[in-house]
C-alpha cells in the first residue's frame, strides 16, 4: 500500500479489531424484526396468488416482477437522499421501513391483479428506500477487514427473521379460520415493532469507519445522482455492477423455487408456508461463516461460488431424482446461494466506494441487480406460461452458467481486505 496511507487505516490489536459495531448488531436486530414480518407474507403470497385468486405462472411473475422492479427503481432515490444530507442514512431508512409497515394491512383491501400490484409496488418501494442506506451504515461502521464478517452477521439476524416469519405464517393458516387475514395483520405489528426498535436503538450518527488514504480526499458539498452514476467510471464499480447485472438476469425468483418444488413433489398448500424455511436455514448457519471466508480470501471468489450452488440447485430440479431428500438439497442449495451472495457483494463493493457516496454507490449496484432480476422474473413467468416449467427453468440455468463464466471473467481483480491490512 502507499506509504501515504494514515496508520488509522489499520484495524486495532486485539479483539477490538473484530468486534461487531453496535450499529450492526442493531440494525441487525430492526432486520430480524422486518424480516419476520415481511416473510409471513412472502411464504403465504405465492399460493394466495396462484391457488386463491388463480393467477397464471405469467401474472404472477408480473407481479413478482413490481415485487422487485420497484424496488430497483427507488434504490437510487434512498442512497442519493442518505447521501445528500450529510449522512441522513438513518433518515432515509426510517421512512422505508415505516412505508412497507404501513402496506401490510392494505393487502386485506386488494383483491384484484392491478390492486395488489399497486400494494407490492408500495411495499418495494420502502424495500428500495431504506436497502442503501442501511447497508451504507453497516458499511460505515466497520473496517475494511471486517467488513464481510459485519454484514455476514447482520444477514444472519435478518435470515433468523426469514426462517421465524415463514413459521409463524404456518401456524396462523393452521390456527385460524381467515388465515391469509390473519398473517396479513400480525404482519403489520411486527413491522410495526421494526420501525419502533430502528427509531430507539439505531443511532443517527455511524461510528466511522477507519479512514484510508483514498476515502480522506474532501467530500463533495452536495452529492448528485450524477456524481453516483460517474461512480461507474472507476474500474471496480463498474465491474461489480456488470458482474451484478448478468448473474441477476438468470437469478429465478425465490417464488418459483417455492412452486417448482411444490409442484415437482405435490406438496399439500398447508405445507408450502414452510418451503423458505430450508432456505433461510442454510442462510441462517452460513451467512457469518462466509462472511468471515470472504474477509480471508475475497469477496469474489465466494460470490462466484455461491451462483456454483444455485446451478446445483438448477440442476437438481431439472433432474429426474424424486428422493425424498431432494427438497432439503435444492433448499440447502438456495440458502448457500444467498450466504455467499447477498452481503458478501456489498462488502465487496464497499471497498470502492467513498465513503460520501457510500449510500448511493451501494445503490448503483443494487439498482442494476435488482432491474436484472425484475427482467428475469417477468421472463421466467412468460417462458413458464408458454412452454412450461422445465423448458423455462433449462433456459435459466443455460444463462446462469453463461453468466457465471463472463463474470469470472471480468470480474474485479482488487486485493482481498486481509492483504490491504498487512501491506
Amino acid at each position: 500500500m502507499a506509504a501515504s496511507a494514515e496508520p488509522a487505516a489499520r484495524p486495532p490489536a486485539g479483539r477490538r479489531g473484530t468486534a461487531i459495531a453496535p450499529t450492526v448488531l442493531a440494525l441487525g436486530s430492526v432486520s430480524l424484526i422486518t424480516d419476520v414480518s415481511s416473510e409471513m407474507v412472502t411464504a403465504v403470497l405465492p399460493l394466495y396468488l396462484v391457488a386463491g385468486l388463480g393467477l397464471s405462472p405469467l401474472g404472477f411473475g408480473l407481479l413478482d416482477g413490481v415485487y422487485n422492479g420497484f424496488s430497483a427503481l427507488v434504490r437510487l432515490v434512498g442512497g442519493h437522499f442518505a447521501d445528500r444530507g450529510g449522512g441522513r442514512h438513518k433518515s432515509v431508512a426510517l421512512f422505508g421501513y415505516g412505508l412497507s409497515a404501513l402496506c401490510k394491512p392494505l393487502l386485506l383491501l386488494a383483491a384484484t391483479l392491478p390492486t395488489i400490484g399497486m400494494v407490492l409496488a408500495a411495499d418495494r418501494t420502502g424495500k428500495g428506500l431504506r436497502t442503501a442506506p442501511r447497508d451504507a451504515l453497516i458499511s460505515l461502521s466497520s473496517t475494511p477487514a471486517t467488513r464481510g464478517r459485519a454484514f455476514g452477521v447482520h444477514r444472519a439476524m435478518d435470515t433468523t427473521g426469514a426462517l421465524l416469519g415463514p413459521l409463524a405464517a404456518f401456524l396462523i393458516l393452521r390456527a385460524t379460520t381467515d388465515g391469509y387475514d390473519a398473517v396479513f395483520t400480525v404482519s403489520f405489528c411486527v413491522a410495526a415493532l421494526g420501525v419502533l426498535v430502528l427509531l430507539l436503538f439505531v443511532p443517527r450518527r455511524h461510528g466511522a469507519e477507519q479512514v484510508t488514504a483514498e476515502d480522506s480526499r474532501p467530500a463533495p458539498a452536495r452529492p448528485t445522482f450524477r456524481s453516483a452514476l460517474a461512480l461507474l467510471r472507476r474500474r471496480e464499480v463498474r465491474r461489480t455492477t456488470v458482474c451484478a447485472l448478468l448473474l441477476g438476469l438468470a437469478t429465478v425468483s425465490d417464488s418459483f423455487i417455492y412452486l417448482l418444488l411444490q409442484r415437482r413433489l405435490g406438496v399439500p398448500d398447508q405445507w408450502f408456508a414452510l418451503l423458505p424455511l430450508g432456505t433461510a436455514a442454510a442462510f441462517l448457519l452460513l451467512a457469518a461463516p462466509l462472511g468471515r471466508l470472504a474477509d480471508r480470501l475475497g469477496s469474489w471468489r465466494v460470490f462466484l461460488a455461491g451462483h456454483a450452488a444455485l446451478l446445483a440447485a438448477y440442476g437438481l430440479l431439472l433432474s429426474s431424482w424424486h428422493g425424498s431428500a431432494l427438497p432439503y438439497a435444492v433448499l440447502a442449495l438456495h440458502g448457500c446461494f444467498y450466504a455467499a451472495t447477498d452481503g458478501v457483494l456489498m462488502a465487496a463493493a464497499s471497498t470502492a466506494i467513498p465513503q460520501e457516496l457510500r449510500s448511493s454507490g451501494l445503490a448503483v449496484v443494487q439498482t442494476g441487480q435488482a432491474l436484472a432480476r425484475f427482467v428475469c422474473s417477468i421472463g421466467f413467468g412468460a417462458a413458464w406460461t408458454a412452454w412450461g416449467d422445465r423448458t423455462a427453468l433449462g433456459a435459466a440455468t443455460v444463462a446462469l452458467a453463461a453468466g457465471a463464466a463472463v463474470a469470472y471473467a471480468f470480474r474485479p481483480t482488487a486485493p482481498t481486505p486481509a492483504e490491504v491490512v498487512r501491506a
